[in-house]
Order: structure tokens, then sequence, then C-alpha cells
């Protein structure tokens, strides 16, 4: 279900789960609209792409220049920019995509890599995501945060110094922040989980607190995303698409419906089970209380009169609401008893004489 824009984002609000569809679309509006349909069917709140012009977010002189491919784009088989401009998503889309989101009862969002973009997306989202890439590119940043609307930054592959700076200007602007840790490895290897570093949630809770934490995640499963939400964070942004032997940039490490559908339903068992924070007696404790908890007992017969002595005293299960908690057995020893008392009697304030 659609979530209004003021109540988007909040601590206290339900995980806010946002399918990254990215380039899983393939190159064809028919499909991108059937993976709205699917993220929505299976628990998003949020389907989101990414618009970028291959000529205004990559250099083919620059890729040729590193001589060779690196960390996720080794095992793409055409050139870099080529990948770039086939995963493209036409601008033009847009309306029919926010749309579609509408229709299916999800928001509608996207990451704009081109300061043309923003502009024309800006109607359709309630919100904007800035890719961890473009952390320290200010005047997206400005552009983006300009528009008086939410803004979801992402801090992959960066330094806690740039990422106070980024949030330095957005706050500038008064809008609502998410702050989402982020590992930007997007091989899907094992060894990925050892440098998520979720524990970063923690400091972005202490040094920004007005923010709501968020993650985006893409390592494999989602036990990230349950361990992040445990840690605070309630916007969630992983990729998805219906097919994760699909070839393409992003199917690999992203989920497909019934894995979506998984890692929603843990987590809202996990949030029922994560409570309100205060140590109390739960409701369904109360009964496990009374038969877990020692009270006094007197371990003899006693006569009416006698003063009690620590050697008629035993703590035992269970523990009735007019026991006496073995903790305050100091309060019972010495006191005068009115009336005699049997061995296994539960030992009671009202057994005693007043001082």
């Amino acid at each position: 279900m659609s979530i209004p824009s003021e109540q988007m984002f909040s601590p206290t609000h339900p995980t806010y789960f946002i399918a990254d569809i990215a380039a899983n679309h393939d190159g064809s509006l028919a499909r991108a609209i059937r993976l709205i349909e699917l993220a929505a069917e299976n628990g998003a709140n949020a389907a989101k792409f990414q618009n970028f012009r291959a000529e205004t977010i990559v250099s083919t002189q620059g890729f040729k220049d590193l001589g060779r491919k690196l960390t996720h784009q080794a095992n793409w088989k055409k050139d870099v920019v080529e990948v770039y401009r086939s995963a493209e998503l036409p601008v033009e889309w847009t309306k029919k995509l926010a749309d579609a989101c509408r229709s299916n009862g999800i928001d509608y969002s996207t990451a704009p890599y081109d300061l043309g973009i923003i502009e024309q997306v800006s109607q359709d989202v309630p919100y904007f995501k800035v890719g961890s890439g473009d952390i320290s590119w200010k005047e997206s940043l400005e552009a983006m945060a300009s528009y008086g609307k939410p803004i979801l930054l992402a801090t992959g592959a960066s330094e806690f110094w740039e990422v106070e700076r980024a949030i330095k200007l957005i706050s500038g602007f008064g809008v609502p922040i998410v702050l989402m840790q982020c590992n930007t490895n997007y091989t899907g290897n094992e060894d990925n989980f050892d440098y998520l570093n979720l524990l970063v949630l923690n400091e972005y809770k202490v040094k920004f607190p007005f923010v709501t934490l968020g993650l985006s995640d893409h390592s494999r499963g989602h036990i990230a995303v349950l361990g992040a939400v445990a840690l605070g964070a309630r916007v969630i942004e992983k990729h998805f698409t219906d097919d994760v032997q699909r070839e393409g940039p992003d199917h690999g490490f992203s989920l497909d419906p019934k894995a979506w559908r998984k890692m929603v339903e843990d987590t809202r068992v996990l949030e029922r089970s994560l409570g309100s924070g205060r140590k109390i007696v739960e409701i369904n404790e109360e009964e496990a209380r009374v038969v877990q908890r020692r009270a006094l007992r007197f371990n003899k017969d006693v006569p009416s009169g006698a003063q009690i002595l620590k050697e008629d005293l035993i703590a035992l299960r269970p523990c009735p609401n007019e026991g006496i908690d073995p903790f305050d057995i100091d309060t019972v020893i010495g006191k005068t008893l009115k009336h005699t008392v049997h061995a296994d009697q539960l030992v009671r304030r009202i057994d005693f004489e007043e001082n």
C-alpha cells in the first residue's frame, strides 16, 4: 500500500521496502510495468528505477584508461559504456511507470543521475534517491534538495567526513533525510558479508539523530536486512527481478518475487519482536512469572508468637501475588507470628504482628 509522504519515513513506522528494479527492465516498458506489479504483489512499498544517459554518467576514455574492468564490471561481456547505454531508462517512460505504481498501490521512485532529468522527474516522485556514487556531486545534491522533498542518501564507499559533508548540505534545505548504510560491491560474493558494517547505523543514529536510518543492500538473501532493521533501519532498498538468471548487470544480485516476499514477511515478524524498548513484564509472561519465581515459605511448623529465624524459611516456586520475594527475606526475619504456621505454607505479610 502506498504511504503518504509525510508518514513515509519514521523510526516508529513499519519498514518501508523499495524494490530497486534499476536496469532489470531490460529495455522493455512492458517488462518494467510487470516488475512493478510483481513487486507490489510481494510486499514492496515502492518500485525504484534509475534514470541516466550514458554520455552524462560515464566517460568512454576514462574507462579505457583504467586498462581493465574492475570489481563486478569484470564479468560484463560488453564494453562498460555500452552496458550503461543499453541499461538507460527513457525519461519518457516516467509518467507510465508512475501511473503503474499508483495503480498497484505503491510509490514510484528513481535515482536521477543527470541534472536535467532531476527536473523532468520531479513531479512524479515523492522523494529523491541519491546513489552512493553521487554523494560527492554537490550540484546534484543541491538540485534534488531544492524541491523540498525527502532525500534518500546512500553512503557506500564513503568516509564518514564525506557523509557528514553531504548531510550538512542537504539538511540546510530543511528536507527529511533517510541515511542509508551501503556497501557498493555488486559481485554477490559470500565474503561481502565481512564488509557490510551494519554497526555504522549506530554511529549514524548518534551523530545524526534527526535522520531516518536505512539500508541499501546488495548482499545475498536478506540476513543483512534483518540485522539493519534490528539496529533501527526503517527504509530498505534491495534489487528486484523476476529471474536472477537473466542476463544483465543487476539480475544476479537481485531478489526474485519469492525471496522478496520472504524478506518482507520475516521483517514484519522481526518488527513485532522488537517491542517498545522498555523492560517490563509482558502480558504473555504474567502467568510464567507466577510459576517460575520463588516465594518465601515456612520450611517447618512455627508456633504463634515466635520470632521468625532465617532457618524457618525456604524459597520455592511458585510465587503468587501475595507471596514475598526472597530478595526481601531481611524484612521478614525477626517478625512475630500472629498464629501458628505449618511447613510449606506461603509466608504472607498478614501472618505477622505490626511492629
